[in-house]
């Protein structure tokens, strides 16, 4: 096993658990990935991209679908959001949205939403409204 946490891998799920995910990494080593970290529906068989989140000191691997640290995936959440409201305008989701309708919509936590909206928001590149999110000209 020669992975460090960060690395980006590829997932076959095995089965699924009460915690989660056990899957196969690289076809290699096997992993969990945290029923907590998936915003997707996934299925026995289902082959994703991961990333390697933990190395635990037994040697057990932690696996999420989202690359780890802010800057990685702050990126990946903000681009999602321009993407939508690029294509759409608008995006009918707020800071007082339920996590069930960013999840629906977006397939990111509550969170990871509030965290990029208000990074997008401090660069001027969106404007908030009590209903909605606007993409700035």
């Amino acid at each position: 096993m020669n992975y460090t946490e960060g690395d980006q891998v590829d997932l076959f799920i095995v089965r699924a658990t009460q915690l989660g995910y056990v899957v196969l990494i690289d076809n290699e080593a096997e992993g969990l990935l945290f029923k907590s970290d998936v915003f997707q529906p996934l299925q026995k068989g289902d082959q994703v991209k991961g990333y390697i989140k933990l190395i635990r000191e037994d040697e057990k691997i932690d696996v999420s679908l989202r690359p780890q640290g802010f800057r990685n995936a702050i990126d990946a959440d903000c681009d999602k959001i321009l993407y939508i409201l690029k294509k759409d305008k608008v995006l009918k989701l707020t800071d007082k949205s339920s996590p069930e309708d960013i999840k629906l919509q977006l397939n990111m936590s509550k969170k990871a939403f509030k965290k990029a909206i208000g990074f997008l928001y401090k660069r001027k590149v969106i404007l908030l409204h009590e209903d909605r999110v606007e993409l700035l000209n």
